[in-house]
């Protein structure tokens, strides 16, 4: 990074937030008297290297886009930055982006009837036409409710008038748009950059004609386009024991299937991103490399709904280094993708990284088990060799053949021996515990593991190693071949975990961390409910749920109450196995990989049955071909 941007992160940095504060057009009065009084201001001041401004009043089109989480998290999400570009390319649109402010922020702002404003202007968000959320994570749902409510907007569509900006939605959580359908208007379901400029272009022609019939008439008009939903348009209809009867369209002139769009070509990628004043989470330049994975993890939603696998040329790689390089002064970059290890040519790309950019660090998350893993990685200059992370996901051979992760122990072993020879001093392993058909002793094979892997360290590296352990709880996720599958009670999941603690927790030189099972619980609940869900994440937000992914916000006895209010619980959506015929909340979006593919994935999972990479073997018939046919006849002008 730049060295200033080193010496402001130690230091308060408010004279320099109060000077941007300043020298701007200062939309939003009392601003200045408050942040002195927060911790991190630069959060909230805007002003950042690269940030684009644009002359509000003669911008025709003004979008929002929003982040329900903090300014931190926020700027290491890639969906804000593609958007952001994307929209600032066209002469009459402005995009400016919005975070959730703390919550010593959000306390001084209602005490000074401060609204949510944009970072870029300091306009309120509710003068934007159009505010889009990015939503990645299920527990960040109050947070839109809590920011919608901060800008004086409405919550409830229902409530809102012609007047009220247009709220959309995008990203992953809306594979599954159900539990926010009566807080969106609509939402862009799969890859975003071809749905946005068709939905901005349907916009203004409504914007130019005089705004006929309104919104509902533009809300008409958005739903013709292909991957966008829009809730106010179908019907759902529930059995007498709850589960869903049907769901369909208002009429006719409404598609009954929403199908997730999918760009045949990744776009150009951003390379001058806004360089932020103070330490994100992910304080790097950033180049997805690769879009999809085909590994076939039967628990892992990304690798079903990004599918499938676009990648770009190295030259285009090289060429947005230099760019990330100059524009934004990064001494780091980070090749993103679910599966590092098999984009092709890795090893000559990183190889031809190291040459041209002996100094630049480089990232490669996402990597496969084994030892090209480890060749790859030798190749990286040896700044970039402090820690180490895999994703063994569990401890026995057995259970890893359930989950189609196909990693023996010799792959990891081998693996750890050759990471601590070649120099690395930290390894980091993931595991999961509550998979399907996971038993005490599968957990205890977590545990010899990882005393494997310790003892293996300290051979090979002839010194004693640092390994951390992370074990989350399985949860079943809508379009995976598990959404059918029961959550494991907490009360067996806690069992398991005291396992782990008790042999790994006070262990010199391994650091152990878990989650709670009860967050657990509601990511299941959110992940896979349906519309009346809503009222639920509404009852929660009222009682002062918001932040609901960090620790020491997270309310556990909000959400009983909010369940209990709403006559619902968590158990109906969490942990109850589902019939494979059952009409699912999400059955009317297409997520491109077929319900015959997830069942016969079921099936497999069962039998302990391995499903090989179609990358690198026959095509499993998982549905993509119709999108590949597809893709060929736009490539040849059909």
């Amino acid at each position: 990074m730049f060295a200033f941007m080193s010496r402001l992160r130690d230091n308060d940095i408010w004279v320099i937030a109060r000077s941007i504060i300043a020298t701007m057009n200062e939309p939003i009065p009392n601003l200045d008297a408050i942040l002195h009084q927060v911790g991190k201001p630069a959060r909230y001041t805007g002003g950042e290297w690269n940030a684009v401004v644009k002359d509000w009043d003669g911008t025709g089109i003004k979008i929002a886009l929003c982040f329900p989480d903090s300014y931190e998290i926020g700027m290491s999400n890639m969906a804000v930055p593609i958007l952001y570009d994307l929209l600032n390319r066209q002469a009459d649109v402005l995009a400016e982006r919005v975070f959730a402010p703390w919550t010593d922020m959000e306390a001084l702002m209602r005490q000074n009837s401060i609204p949510l404003y944009s970072l870029e202007t300091k306009h309120p968000l509710k003068e934007f036409d159009i505010i889009g959320f990015s939503l990645g994570y299920e527990l960040g749902y109050t947070n839109v409710l809590n920011m919608l409510d901060l800008a004086g907007i409405p919550v409830f569509a229902a409530e809102r008038d012609d007047n009220c900006s247009l709220i959309i939605a995008g990203g992953s959580c809306t594979l599954n748009p159900e539990p926010l359908a009566d807080f969106i208007d609509l939402f862009v379901i799969g890859d975003g950059e071809e749905v946005t400029k068709e939905l901005v272009d349907c916009f203004r022609v409504w914007q130019v004609e005089g705004k006929p019939g309104g919104k509902t008439q533009l809300l008409r008009r958005l739903a013709a386009i292909s991957g966008i939903y829009v809730p106010s348009l179908y019907h759902v209809e529930y059995q007498p024991g709850g589960t869903i009867k049907s769901i369909t369209p208002v009429d006719k002139e409404v598609s009954p299937v929403v199908t997730r769009r999918m760009v045949c070509e990744l776009p150009p990628p951003v390379t001058t991103t806004v360089v932020p004043y103070v330490e994100v989470t992910h304080d790097r330049g950033a180049i997805e490399i690769q879009r999809g994975c085909s590994c076939g993890c039967r628990f892992c939603q990304a690798g079903m709904i990004y599918r499938p696998v676009r990648e770009r040329s190295h030259d285009e790689v090289m060429q947005t280094i230099e760019k990330i390089i100059n524009d934004c002064g990064y001494d780091e970059v980070s090749l993103v993708s679910l599966n590092t290890s098999d984009y092709s040519g890795i090893h000559q790309l990183v190889n031809r990284i190291a040459r041209e950019y002996p100094n630049l660090a480089v990232s490669l998350p996402s990597l496969r088990l084994d030892a090209s893993a480890i060749k790859l990685l030798s190749f990286l200059p040896t700044r970039s060799k402090t820690g180490l992370t895999f994703a063994p996901e569990a401890g026995s051979v057995r259970l890893r053949r359930v989950i189609n992760k196909n990693v023996t122990e010799e792959n990891l072993l081998e693996t750890a021996a050759t990471a601590f020879e070649r120099g690395w001093t930290t390894l980091k392993l993931y595991f999961m515990v509550g998979l399907p058909t996971e038993t005490t002793e599968d957990v205890s094979d977590i545990v010899r593991l990882v005393e494997k892997v310790f003892a293996i360290g300290r051979e090979a590296s002839r010194r004693i190693p640092r390994v951390r352990i992370s074990v989350a709880t399985f949860v079943p996720k809508p379009h995976t071949p598990f959404q059918w599958v029961a959550q494991e009670p907490e009360a067996s999941l806690n069992a398991k975990q005291e396992i782990l603690q008790k042999a790994l927790l006070h262990r010199k030189n391994i650091s152990f961390s878990w989650n709670d099972p009860r967050t657990s619980l509601l990511e299941g609940a959110l992940s896979r409910g349906d519309r009346r869900i809503g009222r639920v994440i509404y009852n929660a937000w009222k009682l002062g749920s918001k932040f609901d992914a960090w620790t020491e916000h997270f309310k556990f006895e909000n959400w009983q109450r909010a369940f209990v209010d709403a006559g619902l619980t968590p158990d109906f959506y969490a942990r109850r196995e589902r019939p494979l015929d059952e009409v699912l909340p999400w059955s009317h979006i297409d997520a491109g990989v077929t319900t015959a593919f997830l069942k016969q994935e079921y099936a497999s999972a069962v039998k302990g049955d391995i499903t090989e990479d179609c990358r690198y073997q026959a095509c499993n018939v998982c549905g993509l071909q119709r999108w590949q046919a597809g893709c060929w006849e736009k490539a040849a002008g059909k």
